[in-house]
């Protein structure tokens, strides 16, 4: 066991290791998603954070260390954010023709994304910094964490906070939406990318591309658009 444990010291105390880590823990998440036929409640990125979070726990490894090797994925988090806006382009004809119902779409869902979250924070009583960490919490990771930081939030819980909304919006979309009857490719992806951000539009590009050519237009509309009001929201509340 010892032997164990010095070789583990070695390997943990190189950055790469979380790195490879964090690849692995999401081969096995999708892999697991594509046995369970693609169903929501299989989302690889779920896994891949249960798998992590429970060899951080056995490891005893704090965040910190865990960060430091995995770092490089989150700074390909803010080009790949980039990089959907190529679908917003490649949809601008379409765009035009659903501008108006697309903006009323994109201004309810960012404004109620962020006061829903106030006011059920300030309901049961949770302190200043968890409210004003919540208000972006429905913006891409690279935006909300920089709105987190100018408000005066915790960046740390609010990456906790998009993560968990973009889960929870990725598992519950397609049901909910086949729910409510709505057919349109358009609109479920533009709900979904604007509710649940990255995580929520790789899961409308794997239901239908249209949907996930919206989902990537509702995802950066609602960065840009939170980035800007957040902290007049903040304003108007603290």
């Amino acid at each position: 066991m010892s032997d164990y444990a010095d070789i583990w010291s070695y390997l943990s105390s190189g950055p790469l290791i979380w790195l490879t880590a964090t690849l692995f823990a999401y081969a096995a998440g999708d892999a697991l998603f594509r046995a369970a036929r693609r169903s929501p409640f299989a989302n690889p990125v779920m896994i891949a954070v249960i798998l992590l979070s429970t060899l951080l726990l056995i490891t005893r490894t704090d965040y910190q260390t865990y960060f430091e090797g995995a770092k490089f994925v989150h700074f390909m988090l803010g080009p790949a954010t980039v990089g959907l806006a190529l679908p917003l382009y490649d949809n601008l004809k379409r765009i035009r023709t659903a501008l108006v119902p697309l903006a009323c779409a994109l201004f309810v869902g960012s404004f109620v994304a962020m006061g829903s979250a106030l006011g059920l924070a300030w309901a049961f009583g949770l302190d200043r910094m968890f409210l004003l960490s919540l208000v972006p919490k429905s913006a891409t990771a690279p935006v909300a964490i920089g709105v987190a930081e100018e408000i005066g939030g915790s960046p740390t819980l609010t990456a906790v906070m998009v993560l968990m909304t973009g889960i929870i919006g990725a598992i519950i979309a397609t049901p909910l939406l086949n729910a409510l009857g709505v057919r349109d490719w358009r609109a479920r992806g533009f709900a979904t990318g604007v509710a649940a951000h990255g995580i929520g539009t790789a899961r409308a590009f794997q239901v239908h591309p249209m949907s996930g050519a919206f989902a990537s237009i509702g995802m950066v509309l609602n960065a840009i658009l939170t980035a800007i009001a957040a902290p007049l929201v903040v304003g108007l509340f603290f």
